[in-house]
């Protein structure tokens, strides 16, 4: 019998895990959102008697039958420092489908990229000012970023529902795929020479990402040899910095259509 590679047995196990992974939602916003997207697969819904009461018309829509709890004893599998408001959700993570489905479309695109943000509220806040302002998508890593997870849902307040988050093996690599698609791609850097609004000037019907690192390390060294300029939001003091979703937030609005 012929034994299969170790990355075979590899990719097959992570093929697997990914299969049986899920991720449980809390809070009144981001439960309700999750309940009435049909594209979300659902699982199991537990609720104490006044988040119900709440709920009700969410609950109905999606056909769940809830698990009603003693507020006093709500046992589900999250932090128990967690503010869950009495409603949990046990779901499949989204599948948003590739980046070319995310970012092919008409009129001029706007799309955001995370370098290794791995805080699950940042992230949370994003996905927030992407849906406001228009953003097409929001696209980090598999690795060393944050994955859709409750904290995540509850800070984003429902629009992890609707604003797309994919996470790509490789984020130079993705870049170049959108270079290819036509995009023009910013990198956000405190030491770059040129503001976002001198860079985008004369090019706003282009279709135009943004990518954002981590706070303190920022952009990694591929990342910035990869994007088409760097550039940086422009200060009105000598002093500070804007935290990761503050500055994804005033970044698309520089660059709105």
């Amino acid at each position: 019998m012929v034994k299969k590679p170790k990355w075979v047995v590899a990719k097959e196990q992570a093929k697997k895990a990914s299969a049986a992974e899920t991720v449980w939602l809390f809070g009144l916003h981001a439960v309700r959102d999750a309940l009435l997207n049909p594209k979300r697969e659902k699982l199991q819904l537990i609720l104490t008697p006044n988040a119900a009461a709440k709920l009700e018309d969410a609950i109905k829509d999606s056909g769940l039958e809830p698990e009603i709890q003693d507020p006093r004893r709500f046992d589900v599998p999250i932090d128990p420092q967690s503010v869950h408001q009495g409603a949990a959700l046990e779901v499949k993570p989204l599948d948003w489908g590739s980046l070319e489905d995310v970012a092919l479309g008409e009129g001029p695109a706007r799309v955001i990229l995370l370098d290794r943000v791995s805080d699950p509220h940042n992230v949370g806040a994003i996905l927030r000012s992407a849906e406001v302002l228009g953003a097409r998508a929001v696209i980090g890593t598999r690795h060393h970023a944050a994955p859709e997870t409750g904290a995540l849902a509850k800070t984003a307040s429902g629009a992890l529902e609707r604003q797309p988050y994919l996470r790509e093996r490789n984020l130079a690599e993705a870049i170049e795929k959108l270079q290819a698609m036509g995009y023009l791609v910013l990198g956000l850097d405190g030491e770059a020479e040129q503001t976002i609004e001198e860079a985008v000037e004369g090019l706003r019907d282009r279709a135009i990402a943004l990518v954002l690192g981590a706070e303190g390390p920022g952009l990694r060294p591929k990342t910035k040899e990869t994007v088409d300029k760097l550039v940086k939001i422009e200060a009105q003091g000598a002093f500070g910095s804007l935290n990761v979703s503050n500055a994804a937030a005033v970044a698309l609005y520089a660059v709105r259509g």
